[in-house]
């Protein structure tokens, strides 16, 4: 089929059914992108993305051809948006950053590498929180991206041009990363599925690191068959990961019958903070699983108390030494110095935003010498304190329940003066992170904020490496009517 003339703007299918399209010959790769990039221009005004794929057209071919050529592609081509921070032969990679501004990368980050392989289109890289490091999408060197619910709102982050890019209907799945919630915050506030893998089950080979024991690229789908397609395409061992793990992805979505006798236990901890229509949509959820066979009940793990605290003393001082790369020397931006020690510093200076600095310096501190057993050794020791606990909890439930966030997407500007504030914000999802286990927020709801219904995200937690377990509810969900991923109203 030749190319449309004028691609429509229409949000797509699911990329389960954009692949049968193309695999059936109803489309083609070509017709796909063309739309994709299409969509991705009639709105602008989001800022979910920062660069297209100057190859994509080129990359829609080469699929079409693979197809001729009788090859079996599970995502055909499907247009797929991919956060900043993951490298993509021959695209702009900045990480939100203006340190990197002007930076193309050389290699493909092995989640991207695969996508591609599989027959999908990388068509445009995703705004972020520079270097990862926000929860709202306001520290991004290029921008705030705005929540297409209400364009006033902040979408969440760090990974919040990814969700937008999904909740928008510029492509049918998206990828992100998720260090302290940062693929599922923005989920709820967006209203689509989001999920952070077990830690090592996708390889960050290709991921610009902000902190490395919690990193973990995820997907953001519209449906629990793509958030499986995804999965199945980029899960499983790399050897260029040395904390990749050995573990086939095996996903599939679930039926209702799946939710009978599944032990649901509700963290007490998460209870407490939350606004009404968000405790609305939790008991919603939980009378709907109950109505279909599953048990439900409260489980305290009392040392969450001490998760933001502990995440970000972590976080931080990984931050601290990984970013130390980033200096204008090897690549990225330069700025001219007297000496290179002047060159370095004027160079992190200008290119590091205020949130980066911040967190260099905190973790810089928290490694120095007189208060690394003060601070990083003990967050360290109160990390395994909460990972003994999610492992006592699952001894009794197969699945753990918290709200996402305790709030719906909250107004720009109105945390961006208190940092504290801000990092709160993450404090039904970092304790996942620490324990290095698999999340899925699941957009069970809305609550009506100035007369505007904003969309409200539930998280599941499974144990370590039953991440196929949370599709599988995912897909239950959607069969009971609960979970309601969607494109927003307008888009």
């Amino acid at each position: 089929m030749p190319v449309p003339a004028t691609p429509p703007t229409s949000a797509p299918d699911s990329a389960a059914a954009l692949a049968r399209a193309v695999q059936s010959r109803d489309t083609t790769p070509q017709d796909l992108t063309a739309a994709a990039l299409a969509r991705i221009e009639a709105a602008r005004e989001l800022n979910a993305v920062l660069s297209v794929n100057p190859h994509a057209a080129e990359q829609a071919g080469q699929v079409q051809a693979r197809l001729n050529a009788g090859q079996a592609l599970p995502l055909a081509g499907v247009p797929v948006i991919v956060k900043d921070n993951i490298n993509v032969t021959g695209t702009a990679t900045t990480s939100g950053s203006r340190i990197l501004r002007g930076y193309v990368s050389p290699y493909d980050a092995t989640a991207a590498a695969r996508l591609v392989q599989a027959g999908a289109v990388i068509v445009a890289k995703a705004n972020m929180d520079e270097f990862a490091m926000g929860s709202s999408t306001e520290n991004s060197a290029y921008g705030p991206t705005l929540n297409p619910y209400d364009t006033a709102r902040v979408p969440g982050g760090s990974s919040g041009g990814s969700a937008v890019a999904v909740a928008a209907g510029l492509s049918a799945v998206s990828l992100g990363s998720d260090t302290g919630g940062s693929v599922r915050q923005p989920a709820a506030f967006t209203g689509v599925y989001g999920l952070k893998p077990t830690y090592g089950r996708v390889s960050r080979y290709g991921l610009i690191a902000y902190a490395s024991s919690l990193d973990q690229i995820g997907p953001f789908a519209r449906s629990a068959e793509d958030l499986a397609l995804v999965m199945n395409v980029i899960a499983g061992h790399d050897p260029h990961d040395a904390t990749s793990l050995h573990a086939p992805p095996a996903f599939a979505a679930g039926t209702p019958d799946d939710l009978r006798g599944l032990r649901v236990g509700v963290i007490t901890e998460s209870l407490a903070g939350n606004t009404a229509g968000v405790n609305a949509t939790l008991n919603a959820t939980l009378d709907a699983l109950r109505g279909a066979g599953a048990t439900t009940a409260e489980v305290s793990l009392p040392e969450l108390r001490y998760a933001i605290a502990a995440y970000y003393l972590i976080a931080m001082p990984e931050a601290s030494s990984n970013l130390a790369r980033f200096d204008g020397m090897v690549y990225g931006q330069r700025v001219p110095g007297s000496d290179v020690t002047e060159a370095m510093t004027l160079t992190r200076e200008q290119g590091f935003g205020p949130e980066v600095q911040r967190r260099i310096m905190i973790g810089t501190y928290a490694l120095s010498s007189g208060y690394y057993d003060a601070y990083y050794s003990k967050a360290m020791k109160v990390r395994r304190l909460i990972a003994d606990r999610f492992t006592q909890a699952f001894a009794q439930f197969d699945v753990l329940v918290t709200p996402t966030s305790p709030f719906p997407a909250f107004r720009r500007g109105e945390k961006t003066s208190d940092p504290l504030a801000m990092y709160a914000a993450d404090v039904d999802t970092v304790a996942v992170n620490l324990a290095g286990l698999p999340a899925l927020s699941v957009p069970a709801g809305f609550e009506t904020v100035d007369g505007t219904p904003l969309p409200v995200g539930i998280q599941f937690i499974a144990p370590a490496l039953q991440d196929e377990r949370l599709v599988q509810i995912a897909g239950a969900l959607e069969g009971i009517g609960i979970a309601q991923p969607q494109v927003a109203p307008g888009y």
